[in-house]
């Protein structure tokens, strides 16, 4: 038993990861880069989806069913994300009639 845990991670794990390491850093530049909030909302969903292709490679390395059951709480937190970003989105547009960053600069302290 300790012998098949010791093992180095199977190539399908390498992939795992590196594709969420990709889509990590792919949400981590758009969301830098880009000033639209509907685009900073959604690279910060695919920011939480390269997580959660961790969390589930994670704990396929180790054979445990805790990264699926933390990817249960990531899907609950986007969803909570997603629906107070709509009403954010919809409430700045209504006052200023545009989605962009720098309009809204003077929120900062």
């Amino acid at each position: 038993m300790i012998g098949t845990l010791a093992q180095a991670p199977s190539h399908g794990v390498t992939i795992a990861l590196t594709f969420s390491a990709v889509l990590f850093a792919l949400g981590l530049i758009g969301f830098l880069v880009r000033r639209n909030m509907i685009l900073m909302f959604l690279c910060t969903e695919l920011m939480l989806q390269a997580a959660a292709i961790a969390f589930i490679a994670f704990g396929r390395v180790h054979m445990d069913t805790g990264g699926q059951v933390f990817v249960i709480f990531i899907l609950t937190v986007a969803a909570a994300e997603a629906a107070m970003a709509l009403g954010l989105v919809v409430l700045l547009y209504r006052r200023r009639e545009t989605l962009s960053a720098e309009a809204w600069q003077e929120l900062h302290e």
